[in-house]
C-alpha cells in the first residue's frame, strides 16, 4: 500500500468525518460483493468442495490481523494431532511461471509472496501457492493432505469450506464499521453473523461480540538472519538502539512489540508485502537490524550481518481450543479417509 493509501486507513480505521464522501462509492461496492456472494450461494459461479476438511482463516478488514501466525499455529497443532495439513495461499507479492507452485526449500519469495514463503519455513508442511484456489487445493491432496487451510481465504468463495475463522486486530477493531472506500471492510460486519469463529488479536479497545475468542502473539525467540542461530528472548542479543523495519500489514504492532521486549528500536515502516533492496537497509550506522519473520524471507543475501528476526508464535484461549477440537472430532467422522479422499479427488 502507497503512503496516501497509508493515511486513507489510517484515516478509515479513526473514522475520520471526510469519508462520508465516499459513501457513495460505498453503496456501489456492498451491491458488488452481495451480488457475488449471491452468484456462489446459488450455484450460478460454481464452488468446489474438497473430499477432505477446508479450513479458512481470513478477515474482513484491511490491513494486518495477525492470521498468518494463527495459520501457523492450526498446521502444527493439527499435526500434532494426527492430520496431515496442507497450506494453501494466493501468494500475494509473488510471481510465478507455473501454477499450483508447491513450495520447496529452493522456491524464490519472488515467486511464491513472502506469507507462504514465512508459512513453509515455519510449519515444514506442504504449502501450494495458486490463484485459483480449487486448482490449488487438487496439488495438495496430491502431496497427502487430509486437511486443508486457506490462509486469506474468506473471500476466496469458489473454494468450499467446512470451517470459517476470521482474525480482528483488538487494537484497531473494526474501524468506522464501513465498507470500502468508505472505511476499511472488505465485506460488511453481517459477514460476521455466518463466520464459525471470530478471533480477536491482542487486548481489545472495543466492546467484542459474544462468543468471541482471544488471541495473543507471544514472542517466542530471536534467530539471527544469517545463520539462523536462535537465542532466548532475554538477555537481548545485541546492545544499544537497533533500527527495526517492518514491511507488514501493521507496523506499529512489531514496533509495540519491541518495546514490551525493552529494545530501543529506531522504526522504519514500509509498506505490506515491500520488496527490499540492499539500499533500503542501509541506515548509515552499525547499529544491529531487526525485522518480523514475514521481512526476513525477503531479506536473506541482503541484510547486515547483525540482524536479527524476533519469532512471534500464535497463541489462542483454552476455549477457542476446546471449541476447535470439538469442531475437529465432527469433521473427522464426516470425511472418508485420507486414501479415500485421495482417489476420490
Amino acid at each position: 500500500m502507497t503512503g496516501l493509501g497509508e493515511r486513507w486507513l489510517t484515516a478509515a480505521y479513526r473514522g475520520d468525518a471526510w469519508l462520508a464522501a465516499l459513501r457513495p462509492l460505498e453503496a456501489l461496492y456492498r451491491l458488488a460483493v452481495r451480488r457475488r456472494a449471491a452468484a456462489y450461494a446459488s450455484g450460478r459461479k460454481a464452488v468446489w468442495q474438497a473430499p477432505v476438511p477446508v479450513i479458512v482463516v481470513g478477515n474482513v478488514t484491511l490491513g494486518g490481523t495477525g492470521k498468518s501466525p494463527l495459520v501457523a499455529w492450526l498446521a502444527r497443532h493439527l499435526a500434532e494431532q494426527g492430520w496431515s495439513p496442507g497450506i494453501l495461499s494466493r501468494g500475494y507479492g509473488g510471481r510465478s511461471e507455473h501454477y499450483p507452485l508447491l513450495l520447496d526449500a529452493s522456491t524464490p519469495v519472488t515467486a511464491c509472496g513472502d506469507e507462504p514463503r514465512m508459512l513453509a519455513d515455519q510449519t515444514g508442511l506442504p504449502v501450494v501457492v495458486d490463484p485459483d484456489r480449487p486448482r490449488g487445493a487438487r496439488r495438495l491432496l496430491e502431496a497427502g493432505c487430509d486437511i486443508l487451510l486457506g490462509d486469506d481465504g474468506l473471500q476466496h468463495l469458489a473454494l468450499g469450506r467446512d470451517l470459517e475463522l476470521v482474525v480482528v486486530d483488538g487494537r484497531r477493531g473494526l474501524g468506522n464499521g464501513r465498507c470500502l472506500p468508505a472505511g476499511p471492510l472488505r465485506e460488511p460486519l453481517s459477514r460476521l453473523d455466518r463466520v464459525d469463529a471470530l478471533v480477536i488479536n491482542g487486548t481489545p479497545a472495543f466492546t467484542p461480540p459474544p462468543g468471541a475468542h482471544a488471541m495473543a502473539l507471544e514472542p517466542a525467540a530471536w534467530r539471527r538472519l544469517g545463520d539462523g542461530q536462535r537465542r532466548p528472548l532475554s538477555p537481548l542479543p545485541f546492545e544499544g538502539a537497533v533500527h527495526a523495519i517492518a514491511g507488514i500489514g501493521h507496523p506499529p504492532r512489531f514496533f509495540a512489540t519491541l518495546a514490551d521486549q525493552g529494545v530501543e528500536a529506531i522504526p522504519h515502516a514500509f509498506a505490506d508485502h515491500h520488496h527490499y533492496t540492499a539500499d533500503d537497509l542501509v541506515f548509515g550506522d552499525d547499529r544491529p537490524l531487526v525485522m518480523t519473520a514475514k521481512d526476513a524471507v525477503k531479506c536473506r543475501g541482503l541484510a547486515p550481518d547483525e540482524s536479527w528476526v524476533l519469532e512471534v508464535e500464535a497463541q489462542p484461549d483454552a476455549a477457542f481450543r476446546a471449541w476447535l477440537a470439538q469442531r475437529l472430532d465432527a469433521l473427522s467422522s464426516s470425511y472418508p479417509t485420507p486414501g479415500e479422499a485421495r482417489a476420490t479427488n
